[in-house]
């Protein structure tokens, strides 16, 4: 009888039982309907249904006990391997914080982050076809592309530091050695989360041609057309841009630039190739004032530099930003965030933070 009543109570009002609709096929009811949340006056039958002590039979209770301790062992086990990954994770911080001491190699740092997240695109929902963060940078397929010439060495670099911690993806590593360089050079605190998962081979490898180039014909349409593909606007592109105030141009690995100049050609690090700025391993706003003033010829501008003082959209974002630092850290540490979680899958889904 009991479960006669329940089915017709059912019946009678199934928005007390689901918050989704059947009109819905499957989707979450509208949030603007408000009967699905709130309260529902049930027939009286209700109450001896609710007065009704539960009781289950030993062997029930028994499975009910079980499938709660199963699923408290899996989350502590979950719990358990993000701290240890965030462990792992700190410890390689402090690695690639004592490599950028020795080699002031905070620039190709950066360049090898962003060139693996960058070539995600968002009309693509399947992982990992749709590029991104996952670490596919790591194979001579992609490594050979033409705008990563030289990534080779940055790879090089951080490879001991994966060897010592295997259990940290490439994806992670490439992001948390870009991070860490952007601060190490004085920038700002990036918001990063954690825990992306590696491509497996190289036929999972992006196609070329993904990255921006640096002298297109129409910089302001190109850099929109790329920026955009991976869902950034016009604000994140300019303000992405702006670290180019860390490191050089070498004409040997992208056509541009001069060979040496007075701020490059002792070094630090390997000497040579023209800089956007004339402390070149300082992370501020001098790139947006010497873009904008171009009175050093030793500096480089590129056509898609110059273009953020010429499109009047651009060039709004690129005044402000050469005026008030902070207001380019805040609005970079978050860009850059965004930026490197780009196409990621993560392990804990949500991805896990390193501090607090």
């Amino acid at each position: 009888m009991a479960a006669q009543r329940l089915a017709a109570l059912h019946a009678a009002a199934p928005s007390a039982f689901s918050s989704t609709s059947s009109a819905s096929h499957g989707r979450p009811a509208a949030r603007s309907s408000t009967t699905a949340l709130l309260p529902v006056a049930l027939p009286r039958a209700s109450a001896t249904l609710r007065a009704a002590p539960s009781r289950l039979l030993p062997q029930e209770a028994k499975a009910a006990g079980s499938g709660r301790s199963v699923m408290c062992m899996a989350s502590a086990s979950a719990s358990a391997a993000v701290a240890s990954g965030a462990a792992e994770l700190k410890a390689a911080r402090e690695d690639i914080r004592e490599l950028l001491k020795t080699t002031h190699c905070h620039p190709i740092l950066v360049r090898l982050g962003w060139h693996d997240s960058g070539t995600y695109d968002k009309n693509i929902k399947e992982w990992p076809q749709r590029g991104g963060a996952n670490g596919s940078l790591r194979f001579d397929v992609e490594l050979k592309h033409g705008a990563n010439a030289g990534l080779v060495n940055a790879l090089k670099l951080v490879q001991p530091i994966k060897d010592k911690y295997p259990n940290i993806s490439y994806a992670d590593l490439f992001q948390l050695a870009s991070a860490t360089a952007i601060e190490e050079a004085g920038g700002p605190k990036i918001p990063m989360t954690y825990g992306r998962i590696d491509v497996t081979g190289p036929e999972q490898c992006p196609p070329e041609g993904k990255l921006p180039d640096a002298g297109p014909s129409a910089p302001a349409d190109h850099l929109r057309k790329v920026f955009y593909r991976m869902g950034l606007d016009d604000k994140e592109i300019v303000v992405l841009s702006g670290a180019h105030t860390l490191g050089r141009s070498r004409p040997e690995r992208s056509g541009w630039g001069k060979p040496e100049t007075k701020y490059t050609k002792n070094g630090p690090g390997a000497p040579g190739g023209q800089s956007w700025t004339a402390e070149w391993l300082k992370f501020d706003n001098s790139y947006f004032k010497e873009i904008k003033e171009k009175r050093d010829q030793d500096l480089l501008v590129l056509p898609t530099d110059a273009a953020l003082f010429e499109d009047p959209t651009f060039k709004v974002y690129a005044e402000k930003y050469a005026e008030d630092q902070e207001a380019f850290f805040k609005d970079y540490a978050g860009a850059h965030a965004k930026l490197s979680n780009l196409g990621a899958k993560f392990n804990p889904p949500e991805g896990f933070t390193l501090d607090g």
